[in-house]
């Protein structure tokens, strides 16, 4: 964009909100009028059923945008809870549809990320099918992609979301996530450190994610071992002493 259509968004930016962590952006059943730039910090996004359960539909994090189901509806869908202290910029939907009327290249960009939001939606569709280790390879690649796009590792990031929210989000237990996350360890596939989160065969994990065949495990596990055999005798013996 050029700096007029530039300085026209940033007019119609509004206030920016300091959600503290644990504490909610906006709730189900509340009128559409705001959507909102994660400025910094992370979200989950999630429903209650008629029981009280929670569902969580989504994970967010810096750069992206909070509220866009509801613009249907004009009413918003889900709870936005922060994960971390937050930071979020507002921009009232009715001004942004008049600026991007104006601005053809905003509207287009606006339809990208409108458009990527439909691809996670099925994304999420796709864990649904698949089995726990497959689910939760896809989940490490997804977060992976996102850190990389915005600039940060994309094999050492920060994994914020708790076991029980990870397996609610995948349809598995808490028990399930902490199974497979040992297991992902054990195969040398990740190394993790409190929240810390490395990827250390981003092959196998990506052999796992994208083979819809059972034996994709064993596939992986034997491209895990390939490479630890590959290593230099010095590594080896340094490793041994």
């Amino acid at each position: 964009m050029d700096e007029r259509a530039i300085t026209q968004l940033d007019k119609i930016i509004g206030k920016r909100r300091w959600i503290e962590r644990n504490h909610l952006l906006f709730r189900v059943g509340e009128t559409f009028q705001n959507l909102y730039i994660i400025h910094c910090g992370q979200f989950k996004t999630f429903q209650d059923n008629m029981r009280g359960k929670q569902y969580v539909t989504g994970f967010h994090m810096a750069g992206e945008l909070l509220g866009m189901s509801a613009i249907s509806s004009g009413f918003q869908d889900n709870n936005a809870m922060a994960l971390e202290d937050s930071e979020v910029c507002e921009v009232p939907f009715l001004h942004l549809q008049e600026l991007c009327a104006e601005v053809p290249i905003l509207q287009q960009h606006f339809h990208r990320m409108l458009s990527d939001e439909i691809n996670r939606e099925q994304r999420i569709m796709r864990f649904l099918g698949s089995r726990a280790e497959q689910r939760f390879a896809i989940f490490l690649l997804d977060l992976s992609a996102r850190y990389a796009a915005r600039g940060y590792s994309s094999s050492h990031f920060q994994v914020l979301m708790s076991r029980e929210d990870i397996g609610n989000h995948m349809g598995l237990t808490m028990e399930s996530i902490s199974r497979l996350m040992s297991k992902f360890r054990k195969n040398g596939w990740i190394d993790t450190d409190g929240k810390n989160l490395r990827i250390c065969d981003y092959g196998a994990i990506e052999t796992i994610a994208n083979d819809d065949d059972i034996e994709a495990q064993d596939i992986a596990t034997t491209l895990s071992r390939k490479a630890k055999a590959r290593q230099p005798l010095s590594s080896k013996a340094t490793a041994n002493h």
